[in-house]
């Protein structure tokens, strides 16, 4: 199970993309009409009214399950689903709406809600996507529904806004800090994709604290983006790319440097036998001469 929470301007908007559509299923409402579409638009306006200095008064989320789940999710249980993750993310005592799509393969249902309570008060957005990710695996495991194998799963394709970059960042940091051997060559590669590294520094000093990267007017926190990405994570598969590369220079040198020796021996003892054999040769002959000028001088006397 996976959730995408977003903020928007617009009920009527909202509203309409969710349920003018033939897939479209309403499975449970409070504090609204439900007879027209524009009676729950009007409902929904109504009590934004009560808070008008609130723009972003729309709240929308996505709720997405794998198709291995579709025996566990009938429309009785995904609205449990939903009404538990709302409790869940703190988005109580307002106005809400739960449509199903049956528009793809997977299971998935869409979250309209109020940000203007019923007692005229905001309902906070804030850490709500740190908030869902916690949540939604909450729920996936308590119901024991599939577990997706990390991000090469997630159809990129799909994706949209912010989750579209987000992956964006994630493919390329990935890609580019299994070879980068120092931060300057992760920066460099990076910019040949567009993404600007951001480094966030202890106060008064030059130790890094944090990493964030940039990308179409998006920053995210490295950790934001995947636990795999925070500064110290990083760091340390730089480092090992540097051991690596070092690793690997000193066995080639060492590779060089026995061919060397290998090529050099034979030649090296050809030259001692041949040196050696005019050696032998050279006594023999000195060997002989004085021989003969001992028996010569013999026959003299």
């Amino acid at each position: 199970m996976i959730g995408k929470v977003k903020t928007g301007k617009s009920f009527a908007g909202c509203i309409r993309y969710n349920l003018e559509r033939d897939e479209a299923t309403i499975l449970h409402a409070e504090g609204i009409r439900i007879d027209s579409i524009p009676h729950i638009i009007n409902d929904f306006n109504m009590q934004r009214k009560m808070n008008p200095e609130l723009g972003q008064a729309v709240g929308h989320i996505v709720l997405s399950w794998s198709v291995h789940d579709k025996d566990k999710l009938s429309p009785d249980a995904m609205s449990a689903n939903a009404k538990e993750y709302l409790q869940k993310m703190k988005i109580a005592d307002t106005q809400f709406l739960v449509v199903q799509h049956h528009d793809r393969e997977h299971p998935h249902i869409h979250i309209v809600y109020n940000r203007v309570s019923n007692e005229a008060k905001t309902i906070s957005d804030q850490y709500q996507r740190r908030r869902n990710a916690e949540v939604c695996k909450q729920l996936t495991l308590k119901h024991g529904y599939h577990m997706a194998q990390g991000k090469a799963q997630v159809n990129r394709p799909r994706l949209t806004g912010t989750d579209k970059i987000k992956y964006q960042l994630y493919d390329a940091i990935k890609e580019t800090s299994a070879a980068a051997r120092s931060w300057k060559e992760l920066e460099g590669l990076l910019k040949q994709r567009d993404i600007e590294i951001n480094y966030k520094y202890k106060s008064g000093a030059t130790e890094i604290q944090g990493i964030s990267f940039s990308k179409d007017g998006l920053k995210l926190k490295g950790s934001e983006i995947d636990r795999s990405l925070s500064y110290g994570k990083l760091n340390q598969q730089i480092e090992y790319n540097h051991r690596k590369e070092k690793s690997q220079q000193q066995n080639q040198q060492t590779f060089e440097q026995g061919e060397i020796e290998v090529i050099a021996e034979p030649i090296l003892s050809k030259l001692l036998n041949a040196s050696g054999y005019e050696e032998a040769v050279d006594f023999r002959f000195l060997k002989r001469k004085k021989t003969k000028h001992t028996i010569s001088q013999g026959r003299s006397l």
